[in-house]
């Protein structure tokens, strides 16, 4: 069988901060564990690098992992999954996961070649919306407290990199980093008690804090000197947690408010903090300086009547606006501020009216001189940051199963005396009830009636909405998406439920109905996909529909890659979301609206993940149109966003990349276009027969995969406040799609990255066709490079070890047998498309970074088999327990996208 990482690969040239950073952690592993672990250690190290080498004998030669004691296995997972953190860590300082023309000035510069100008761009950018969604998916395995150790060590390591020998407070700069990587070796990296929602918000909020509210007024500004303008905040992020109820019981109203009430906090505290510290900088005296009379106007109105700042009216306006500020947050949080003002101030009404403060401010400084004082710095900062943030500071979504609504919905109903059977109708029948009762702005349901626990707890989300809007301001909610959406009534019973909070208002006297917040279809399997343009073209011709959404000027529809997946494989799912993307294009163009797609996608290629850069240049002509939301989810939002700089190269990538796909001219003739797309139906058509056959079709294939992967053991994971199935089911239907995934690439299997793709790609007699596709056509080059980076991770060498986990041995010995057929079609299908004699060979930089961690990720493996064969025996160690849990998020760690 075919290696990922085979003898003719070039040798590794290894990152010179892997090297210094592995050096150090070997030396904390000597002080701190001790001399035995650290040769232990390093003797697995070594013979796991020979063996991945290919050197002589290595094969035989004894792995060490049998020497160790159950402590000492602890010691030695803990040590290789720092070495993976740190990895990661050394990997992103040098930009491996940047891509070449990843950045909004190569991306001007790229349509500047074609003609597009940036007239052109910014036109664009006026109605643009470009939105990474944090989800709380449980696939970050590590605490937090990990997370914060590894970025202290990036920023001290950046002093490395500016010639510092000291630390600003005098400490050796190695020694210092040192001393972190102690501090990681010794920090529990597991989590003792099972998160809940309101730690996956106080986690998510650190990087709103830490990160993105700094980067993004950052970002802006670099883009303004590219654009030589200064374009509306396009760049947003959104959030889900505390409004993604869909299978998650543990979220209700108090989480809603809670998210929202804890994200004000966030922001206003942020604009105290940079209003105190522009108060600090802004010492302009009017003996020395010309101060417009709004300015001085504002200082008055200050009630800063301070005798040694009399002269200084900029530093007395400042004054005025932190009073209001700080009135402002204990109006909206209910608390006192953690610096108080000792001014009295009236609460700002919005940020429109702190954003008119401070732009009076920054135009009194552009009235003298060159304007320098007012472009830019960290009042233009501030401005950009009250546009981007509010006071909501990111765009929280509401979500729930289509079920639920239908459920809740007939409970109105009936208790309404309305409809006594909603459920028994048909959809033509549903529709026509339902839009009979949007039509009136009476609601179906009252305080004096009895309702199930479900309905109540559905009514008290919208009304907590409703709630937030008058509080926050109406962009704190703004989505509100249908899983398992399927027709026009799943869409019209979430209006249904907005109306019964005042979220939606029947028109009057000739006036289009209004939606304070949209309903977002979310199609999932490959049917709904196939059936999306349908169910959009149905419920566009409503004529309250097309009131609120020519209002509106757009409407989103979210297409989720992880259950298309799991349904129907690889390039099925892939191929589904590319065509129903580009069928409803037309659809929104006869409707008139504008199209919003909102990519579900996870860190797994099984679920969407890979480059963003290149998954969003791959979709279709004409389905971008500056508009786009992804969601960033689990692991993937620390290895994006754990710092400033990783940040900003994945938000510039993001970015640029919906630049080139909304305006860049389409290099494709029509001609190639319709044979790719004939050939791509039939190879979808071959994988998703092969698929289906192997997931839905095998006889004990569920029993297969959840005896040979460690499914039951990341169920009991503390990494997320969702469970990990949707009911109590054993079904592969009824699995999330998150661990479902998740679970096949600790095993190293990954077989939802690939399964199918080699029946198709061996099937398929064109073969000069399939090499012309791959080299011309971005969304099959997008689709393979994601297919290859899977297939250099995976390993069903190391796979075959889990198979004695398997109480059905032939049966077991049977279905991996198809597996490996399938990867070796896979392996040798990729190869012949792209003209690669080794996996990865155009790609050096990725192909260094895997085969350097794969070593490390091997005796990970081993030692996890080992502990859930004794586990799965009864063997109740304590120690067993937390091993198992040690190797997934080691593995997790070394893999990166797992999840």
């Amino acid at each position: 069988m075919a290696t990922p990482a085979s003898s003719s690969a070039p040798a590794i040239t290894q990152n010179p901060d892997i090297r210094y950073l592995g050096r150090l952690l070997g030396d904390v592993i000597r002080a701190y564990g001790g001399e035995k672990i650290y040769k232990q250690t390093e003797y697995i190290r070594s013979a796991s690098v020979d063996r991945a080498r290919g050197l002589h004998g290595a094969d035989v030669v004894d792995t060490g992992l049998d020497a160790l004691s159950l402590d000492d296995t602890l010691s030695f997972v803990r040590g290789f999954m720092l070495f993976s953190m740190l990895a990661n860590l050394a990997e992103d300082r040098q930009g491996v996961e940047a891509e070449p023309g990843a950045d909004v000035a190569s991306a001007v510069g790229r349509l500047q070649s074609h003609g597009i100008e940036r007239d052109a761009v910014l036109d664009l950018l006026a109605h643009a919306l470009i939105v990474p969604v944090l989800t709380a998916h449980p696939t970050e395995v590590r605490r937090k407290s990990m997370i914060d150790h590894k970025n202290r060590i990036a920023d001290l390591m950046l002093l490395k990199d500016a010639g510092r020998s000291e630390t600003d407070d005098g400490e050796n700069l190695d020694e210092a980093i040192f001393r972190q990587i102690a501090l990681l070796w010794q920090t529990r990296p597991l989590r003792r008690e099972k998160l809940f929602v309101a730690d996956e918000i106080e986690n998510v909020l650190a990087y709103f804090r830490d990160v993105f509210l700094p980067v993004l007024p950052a970002l802006y500004a670099r883009w303004e000197r590219v654009l030589g303008a200064r374009p509306q905040s396009f760049l947003r992020v959104g959030n889900w947690i505390g409004g993604d109820r869909d299978g998650n019981p543990f979220v209700q109203a108090p989480q809603l408010r809670l998210a929202l009430a804890r994200g004000c906090e966030a922001a206003l505290g942020f604009y105290m903090d940079a209003s105190h510290a522009l108060g600090a900088e802004l010492s302009l005296s009017t003996e020395l300086a010309q101060v417009p009379q709004a300015v001085l106007d504002l200082a008055e109105a200050s009630g800063d009547l301070s005798p040694s700042r009399r002269d200084e009216p900029y530093r007395r306006a400042i004054s005025g606006i932190y009073a209001r500020l700080a009135a402002t947050y204990r109006a909206l949080t209910g608390k006192e501020p953690s610096r108080p003002s000792t001014l009295r101030g009236e609460p700002y009404a919005g940020p429109s009216d702190l954003r008119r403060d401070l732009v009076t401010v920054a135009q009194g400084l552009a009235s003298e001189g060159d304007g320098a004082l007012a472009s830019g710095g960290a009042l233009g900062r501030l401005i950009r940051a009250v546009e981007t943030f509010g006071f909501h500071l990111a765009t929280l979504d509401m979500r729930q199963n289509s079920d639920v609504h239908q459920r809740v919905v007939a409970e109105l109903l009936k208790v309404a005396g309305v409809e006594a059977d909603y459920a028994a109708l048909d959809e033509y029948a549903r529709v026509a009830l339902l839009r009979r009762e949007l039509a009136s702005n009476r609601p179906l349901g009252t305080r004096f009636s009895e309702y199930s626990e479900e309905t109540a707890s559905e009514l008290a989300i919208v009304q907590a909405a409703a709630e937030a809007h008058r509080v926050y301001g109406p962009q704190c909610i703004t989505h509100y998406i249908i899983s398992k959406a399927e027709s026009v009534s799943d869409l019209l019973e979430v209006n249904i439920l907005l109306k019964e909070a005042g979220l939606w208002r029947a028109g009057s006297n000739g006036d289009a109905p209004h939606a304070a917040i949209m309903a977002v279809p979310l199609f999932e399997t490959i049917a709904d996909l196939e059936a999306a343009p349908t169910v959009m073209t149905a419920y566009f011709a409503l004529p309250e529909i097309a009131g609120v959404v020519r209002e509106r000027g757009h409407q989103e529809v979210m297409i989720g890659y992880s259950d298309s997946n799991k349904d129907g494989g690889y390039i099925t799912s892939t191929w589904g979301l590319f065509q129903a993307s580009k069928a409803l294009a037309p659809v929104f163009a006869e409707a008139g609206t504008s199209m919003q797609l909102f990519h579900g996608r996870g860190g797994a290629v099984g679920r969407g993940g890979g480059s963003s850069f290149a998954a969003i240049q791959a979709q279709p002509k004409g389905t971008v149109q500056g508009r786009i939301r992804i969601t960033e989810q689990g692991e993937v939002i620390a290895a994006k966003f754990g710092t400033r700089d990783v940040a900003m190269t994945n938000l510039e990538a993001m970015t640029s990349a919906t630049l080139l796909a909304s305006l860049e001219p389409e290099v494709l003739s029509d001609r190639d276009a319709a044979r790719f797309a004939a050939a791509m139906d039939e190879l979808s058509k071959s994988a998703f027969a092969a698929y289906r056959d192997l997931v839905y079709g095998t006889e004990g294939f569920k029993e297969f995969f959840r005896q040979l992967t460690p499914i039951q053991e990341i169920s009991g994971l503390k990494i997320g406040s969702r469970p990990a199935s949707r009911t109590k089911s054993k079904r592969i239907e009824d699995l999330r799609a998150i661990p479902w995934v998740f679970s096949w690439a600790q095993a190293r299997v990954m077989l939802p990255g690939w399964y199918g793709v080699g029946h198709a790609l061996s099937a398929f007699e064109d073969k000069a066709l399939l090499a012309d596709m791959a080299q011309h056509w971005s969304f099959l080059q997008s689709a393979l490079a994601n297919l290859e980076m899977v297939l250099a991770k995976s390993d069903l060498g190391i796979a075959a070890h889990y198979l004695p986990l398997v109480e059905d041995q032939p049966r077991g010995a049977a279905i991996f047998e198809r597996i490996r057929e399938g990867w070796d079609m896979t392996h040798d299908g990729l190869l012949a498309a792209t003209g690669q004699s080794r996996l990865l060979e155009k790609n050096p930089k990725l192909d260094t970074s895997i085969r350097l961690r794969l070593p490390y990720i091997e005796p990970l493996n081993l030692l996890q088999v080992e502990l859930m064969k004794r586990h799965r025996t009864g063997e109740n160690d304590p120690r067993i327990k937390e091993g198992i849990e040690l190797s997934i998020n080691a593995i997790a760690t070394a893999l990166r996208n797992s999840g």
